[in-house]
């Protein structure tokens, strides 16, 4: 029997941001993971308060500097996040593929980024708010464990077997 690690099943972190959850997008962002066949293997909605969103995005200061980290922390605390841990093939790239660049001008069609956000770059620096771009998507391997771990204890993650890896696993 192969195990999953060998066939690149790995898991990452989805945060469906506050204009997300506003917009009333959820289902239709969350059923476009599950179509790529990505699994749920942990979901819950939150309020992050000024701690949590320092633990989550730890780093975003010393890349970006403190404007951006603050405006990014102000936008993240305005309401409701969805955070979902998603499993899969190659799940941290599949799912930066599904969701489309950074800025929803840049994203392509059929992204979700590309379908549902329309704020510019430069919209965003002249009205000084975040870029409001639905979702967020671990980087990378490294960052998707770091993620997924902060968010979801061992207990808040689901193991089960789904239609689709019953049969291409």
């Amino acid at each position: 029997m192969t195990d999953a690690a060998d066939l690149g099943v790995e898991r990452t972190l989805v945060l469906l941001k506050p204009d997300a959850v506003a917009r009333g997008l959820a289902g239709r962002i969350i059923t476009r993971f599950e179509d790529a066949a990505l699994k749920i293997v942990g979901v819950k909605m939150k309020h992050m308060d000024s701690d949590f969103t320092r633990k989550h995005y730890f780093d975003l200061e010393e890349r970006a500097g403190s404007v951006i980290y603050n405006t990014t922390a102000n936008f993240m605390q305005s309401g409701p996040v969805i955070a979902l841990a998603l499993q899969g093939v190659d799940a941290v790239a599949k799912v930066r593929k599904i969701i489309g660049a950074t800025f929803p001008d840049q994203a392509a069609p059929g992204t979700v980024r590309g379908d549902f956000a329309h704020q510019t770059k430069p919209s965003s620096e002249v009205s000084g708010k975040a870029i409001m771009n639905l979702v967020h998507a671990s980087g990378n391997s490294e960052e998707a464990k770091y993620e997924v771990e902060l968010w979801f204890g061992a207990d808040e993650q689901f193991e089960y077997e789904t239609i689709v890896e019953k049969f291409a696993y």
